[in-house]
């Protein structure tokens, strides 16, 4: 590795020290699909998120329900605190596309039509709203 990427592997290494997040790989379910139910959750309180999810028909609303849960895990890992008495939120969530896997469907006419078998990354970040800075103003 050059000087130049491990400087900067390693500012993004420390940036992510001070981040609370969790990571979801190779999720196969479209990204289409995953998206809607991560645009419902986007800036929400975590408790009110955790009941959204869990009440939702969606079949890709308990894989990220599973997520929110690890990175409140985590959150409480590197904080020391619990995660009833902090105001934690989802501060962003992303959705991009992983590999996808390519099938071949017979068709008429010795024709193949393609198959496109779509999963997805989902990398959820947990941040604690300051209460602090509204009281010094």
């Amino acid at each position: 590795m050059g000087a130049r990427k491990k400087i900067s592997a390693e500012a993004r290494k420390e940036a992510n020290a001070t981040r609370y997040f969790a990571k979801l790989n190779n999720v196969p379910t479209s990204p289409r699909k995953m998206r809607l139910v991560a645009d419902m959750i986007r800036g929400m309180e975590v408790n009110k998120a955790l009941s959204v999810l869990k009440f939702s028909t969606k079949e890709a609303s308990g894989k990220i329900e599973k997520l929110l849960k690890s990175a409140i895990a985590n959150w409480e890992t590197k904080t020391e605190q619990k995660a009833d008495n902090a105001n934690l939120y989802v501060s962003a969530i992303y959705v991009d596309s992983a590999t996808m896997l390519k099938r071949l469907r017979t068709a008429p006419q010795g024709r193949g039509y393609r198959i496109r078998k779509r999963s997805n990354h989902v990398t959820l970040f947990v941040e604690a709203k300051n209460t602090n800075n509204d009281n010094q103003n």
